[in-house]
């Protein structure tokens, strides 16, 4: 019985993969948040927390449930994501004065030193992830990204 040569990754027959923008888009985010996860394991935030804090941040008392759609996640997602900041003491979570069925987001001191900490080290990484591409190039690729989002957006 003859045995097929063993194929090297430069051999294979990648179908109709190559020509498919959602496998690139997958192998782009792999390899960024791999990068991202490799420039702040010393401070051990993820992505996902990341932009969750900014967008606290910039949105001082924002509700779970905003938060949750404009990140495009579900509200029950977010609990679970908010309770972990809040565990980390980063995030803290206030009765809303307008509706008191929810809650106001507001970030803790701590929560607070951590992204005085982390905005230089995020701004390194997207130096590295982004220094193939041009300003114009930068602009464009967040542009077909964003179009590329509102295409998929339900």
């Amino acid at each position: 019985m003859k045995r097929s040569a063993e194929k090297n990754s430069e051999d294979v027959d990648q179908g109709e993969l190559p020509d498919l923008v959602g496998y690139h888009l997958r192998r782009a985010q792999k390899a960024v948040f791999g990068h991202f996860s490799d420039s702040l394991s010393e401070v051990g935030i993820s992505p996902g927390q990341f932009g969750v804090l900014t967008l606290i941040d910039a949105n001082q008392g924002l509700s779970q449930s905003a938060l949750a759609k404009i990140l495009g996640i579900e509200r029950s997602t977010m609990v679970a994501v908010i309770d972990r900041l809040e565990t980390q003491n980063w995030v803290e979570r206030k009765v809303s004065k307008t509706d008191r069925r929810s809650y106001a987001l507001a970030l803790t001191q701590a929560g607070t030193a951590l992204l005085g900490q982390v905005r230089p080290l995020v701004v390194d990484h997207e130096a590295q992830i982004s220094a193939g591409l041009s300003d114009t190039e930068k602009a464009q690729l967040i542009d077909f990204l964003d179009r590329v989002t509102a295409a998929t957006e339900c």
